[in-house]
């Protein structure tokens, strides 16, 4: 149980980091959003190449971040039923959800993603507009690299959920305290309000 802490510690240092590095592609993004609008509007000057641009920068954002968006437990939850249940219920459904959904489809994902971006490549991708971006393959590699991190996230949780559910006392009040999934929004509030 103890390996099992130790991993889900290191697996959501990872996740965060590449999350929070990646988080800064919207800089860029912003700035090329704020020229291309600007440049529309006064120069009616419109760049292929700066819109697929955008869209390539979303993308890379978006799949990169996935995996620290679920580790700060930032997803879609059906908050009414699950506020009522107790936080071992939680656990069980938390664990049950990654290992029969989550890490099932990452797997899917990865092995099908890789397969997409290695055809583009070989292919010589580019864009279908004339003055688009070439080396299409390289935002296509962004698929199973993003999903990969959201199944280290997904790993990293399970752990933590197996370490609550069948761990020591003292290792599962460790993985409670570093586990938003099974705290309610308000307790989160209020963790929050008392740092």
């Amino acid at each position: 149980m103890e390996v099992l802490i130790r991993t889900s510690d290191v697996l959501n240092r990872i996740v965060r980091f590449t999350g929070k590095l990646f988080a800064w592609l919207s800089v860029p993004m912003i700035i090329l959003i704020l020229f291309d609008v600007i440049t529309r509007r006064f120069l009616v000057l419109g760049s292929t190449k700066l819109q697929e641009m955008e869209w390539h920068l979303h993308a890379a954002l978006f799949l990169m971040c996935l995996g620290f968006g679920y580790l700060q437990n930032s997803h879609v939850r059906i908050e009414l039923l699950r506020e009522r249940f107790s936080p071992r219920l939680k656990a069980w459904i938390e664990l049950l959800g990654c290992g029969i959904f989550l890490l099932s489809f990452c797997v899917l994902m990865i092995y099908f993603g890789v397969n997409f971006a290695h055809r583009s490549y070989v292919m010589g991708e580019v864009s279908s507009a004339l003055t688009g971006l070439s080396h299409r393959w390289i935002i296509k590699s962004f698929i199973p690299l993003g999903i990969f991190f959201l199944l280290l996230a997904g790993v990293s949780v399970a752990c933590r959920n197996i370490v609550y559910l069948f761990g020591p006392e003292r290792l599962r009040k460790e993985a409670e305290a570093h586990a938003p999934e099974l705290h309610n929004p308000e307790e989160e509030l209020a963790q929050v309000r008392l740092k």
